[in-house]
């Protein structure tokens, strides 16, 4: 046996804070040291973070890395351990995404990345170049200053891989291990045994299973030993990273991280044979012809040996069961862990939700509740850094510490139900009761008297008073007292916010959450500026549909028994009276349920359908259900009035991401929000199809249609993932 013990990461790094990640950086070497490994991979870009975005043009971004590393070189921290560490670097005036392999105080080669990621929610290309150079590797000169520290001069760059002694190691980054022609291929042909993946790959709903089946094919197809490190945590933006760390073996996973963690480090070890993969390749017929025949890739000769022989005691780590989270638990503990990265690094001592005793509200207080109940876990792990951070958002004082998560939930999470004439006991109640049983700081402000203010004002500019439509009124007036009552709310969160702490003798604010869904924002059904306008939603990005699941859930998991009671309440807004004859609900107010937006906006955006493939892939779907004309009609709403609200998307609270076919404007889903809300040429064509079809809707034949939407459909797109539907492994290509 050639015995390897290979170390891979979690590491929960922030954009632009060199000395975190510097020191998370450093904790993870030593921590893999400690296991005895002789290699480490960490997360990609992982000295400046992966989300500096435009960042990334400023020569002191690049310049801080190179600091960095230095400062990892001048140390022992290489010491006998191959470190890759991922950082940009500008070579012959170009910006490329490295990775820089150190081994005792030098650096071996630098690897820039081949395929960068720029669909979905990344720009890669915005701020990098790919290495296209296949043939030869260059030589990059070291800045002075690092060259004067390390006592070297340049060092190989480009693509290549390290040949040691007793073993041979390579590099993918990220995107490479989802492409059609993987570096890992002709390097595994040129008997590379072990690949280093260095990675930033954004959780999303369903999409776990696809990044792993990723790299166990990676090494059933080629063999090998596959080593991936990820980003962990919210680094600055919309995206939550959630490690999975994973260590493979010809197909097989040894050893894999966890997926949600409060963690800032997180090491993964594996003991690996060597021979095991020879072995394994040669008894492939088809590896051992094209291996005889391969283009060369050039390599760099380390004079070092990594390997140990077998001792008694020592051996292979074996698989294990892989784990994952059902959509339920990911959506409990995502968003819960990007929520305390985004309250522990903001400043803020706490959040405030205006809770409604509705499904979102609710979802994200549960969201809220949740994150209490791991930080107290962690706390009672041990976890020294958590521990630090709950003293300090929740102002402790004189040795106090964290006694439960209901404790630690009312030190830090303000509720307020803001009710009105035309809210119902039923609401109010649910509301409270969700509270207590979190534990939040509960509030009960009536608002009618703020609402009715504002309508005497108008009423004296112009002598008239709005009517509900109810009462008489007209759409207008009736949209108009909706949104007073929806925009005052929004004041008032805020307000509450910045002088509660004040009130209460503390110092600090509360970041106001945001509680509208994705398929709200895809239709446009909510109030501009209304109290869905706040500092950031956890839940902004997820279906109503898996909001209800998770309702279920969590009345059960995470012990708050009212959420059952409010899943099964009907969805309504209530801003219009209540009366005998009339009660608001969201779907008739819509026109369309949230069955439906989920089609829409998957058909939309997954498959980048405009009115027309829409209107041909529903006739389908709905056929024996819906006439073509009512499938056309339902088209067409929805697109009238996603048009209409277009411009809605472009003032969206930051949200975690979570859905493939999230609506957020600018980040995600790049569209104009100005519109001819009539689509008159696309609307004349679906009436043209309906005319030439007969009722049974045989014109239109998708035999897969129905299976590909219905499942739930992810995009996993950019880093870390390729354009796939989850669960299948197809590629979700345009219908």
């Amino acid at each position: 046996m050639r015995l390897l013990k290979v170390a891979t990461c979690n590491l929960n790094q922030w954009a632009m804070d060199f000395d975190t990640n510097l020191k998370n950086i450093k904790e993870s070497i030593s921590m893999a040291r400690d296991e005895g490994a002789v290699i480490r991979v960490g997360p990609e870009l992982e000295i400046t973070g992966y989300g500096c975005e435009d960042h990334f043009l400023e020569q002191d971004t690049v310049t801080h890395a190179w600091e960095c590393l230095k400062d990892i070189l001048l140390g022992d921290w290489t010491d006998n351990i191959l470190c890759s560490i991922g950082m940009p670097i500008i070579y012959e005036s170009v910006r490329y995404n490295c990775q820089v392999f150190c081994l005792n105080r030098k650096i071996i080669m630098i690897r820039p990345k081949m395929s960068l990621a720029n669909d979905g929610n990344y720009r890669e290309f915005r701020w990098f170049s790919a290495w296209t150079f296949k043939d030869k590797l260059m030589e990059l000169q070291l800045p002075t200053d690092v060259s004067e520290a390390i006592f070297q001069d340049s060092v190989p760059f480009g693509y290549g891989y390290i040949q040691f002694l007793d073993v041979s190691v390579a590099a993918e980054t990220c995107e490479e291990l989802f492409t059609a022609d993987a570096p890992r291929v002709a390097l595994a042909l040129n008997g590379v045994e072990v690949f280093m993946n260095a990675s930033g790959s954004h959780h999303q709903l369903r999409k776990l299973n696809l990044r792993i089946d990723s790299f166990k094919n990676a090494t059933r197809f080629c063999g090998g030993v596959y080593m991936y490190s990820n980003h962990q945590g919210c680094d600055g933006g919309r995206l939550y990273y959630d490690g999975c760390c994973c260590i493979a073996v010809n197909g097989d996973v040894v050893a894999q991280g966890s997926q949600f963690s409060l963690k800032d480090v997180e090491v993964l070890t594996a003991q690996v044979d060597l021979d095991a993969v020879s072995s394994y390749r040669g008894s492939i017929s088809s590896f051992r012809e094209q291996a005889s025949h391969k283009q060369k890739v050039p390599s760099v000769k380390a004079p070092f040996k990594l390997c140990q022989p077998f001792k008694p005691g020592t051996s292979p780590t074996i698989p294990v069961e892989i784990k994952y989270h059902c959509p339920e638990e990911e959506i409990a503990f995502g968003p819960s862990c990007w929520l305390w990265d985004y309250l522990r690094r903001s400043g803020a001592s706490g959040f405030l939700l205006p809770l409604s005793g509705g499904a979102d509200s609710s979802s994200v207080a549960a969201i809220v509740g949740c994150m209490c109940q791991l930080v107290i876990k962690d706390i009672e792990k041990g976890d020294e850094q958590v521990k630090a951070d709950a003293l300090r958002i929740g102002q402790y004082k004189n040795g106090e510490l964290p006694t439960d998560s209901k404790e630690f939930a009312r030190r830090i999470f303000y509720t307020v139900y803001m009710g009105t004439e035309n809210s119902s006991e039923d609401t109010k109640s649910r509301a409270k009761r969700l509270a207590k049983e979190i534990g939040s700081w509960h509030l009960d402000v009536p608002i009618d008297s703020v609402i009715s203010a504002l309508l005497s004002l108008f009423q004296k500019l112009t002598g008239m008073r709005p009517r509900y439509k109810v009462d008489g009124g007209s759409n207008a007036e009736n949209l108009g007292l909706q949104n007073i009552q929806a925009r005052v709310r929004m004041v008032l969160a805020f307000m509450l916010a910045s002088l509660m702490p004040w009130v209460q003798n503390k110092s600090g604010f509360y970041l106001v959450l945001g509680s509208s869904n994705v398929d709200e924002g895809l239709r446009g059904y909510l109030t501009k500026y209304d109290c869905s306008s706040a500092d950031i939603n956890p839940i902004g990005s997820v279906s109503k549909q898996d909001l209800r699941a998770f309702l279920r859930w969590a009345a059960i998991h995470l012990h708050y028994p009212s959420l059952a009671e409010v899943e099964a309440a009907p969805p309504t807004a209530e801003l219009e009276p209540i009366r005998s004859n009339y009660n608001q609900l969201d779907e008739v107010d819509m026109g369309m349920t949230y069955e439906e937006l989920s089609v829409y906006g998957r058909l939309r955006k997954i498959f980048r359908c405009g009115p027309v493939s829409m209107f041909q892939n529903l006739c389908h779907r709905w056929c024996g259900r819906l006439s073509p004309t009512e499938v056309a009609d339902k088209v067409k709403h929805f697109f009238k009035y996603y048009s209409i609200n277009r411009h809605k998307m472009t003032v969206l609270t930051p949200s975690y991401h979570a859905e493939s076919y999230s609506p957020e404007d600018n980040r995600f889903d790049l569209r104009q929000f100005l519109y001819n809300s009539r689509w008159p040429y696309q609307f004349r064509k679906i009436d043209q199809l309906v005319e030439g079809m007969d009722k049974d809707c045989k014109v239109v034949n998708f035999p897969e249609l129905q299976q590909r939407i219905d499942s739930d459909v992810t995009s996993g797109q950019g880093s870390g993932m390729g354009v796939v539907a989850a669960g299948s492994g197809n590629p979700a290509a345009g219908l």
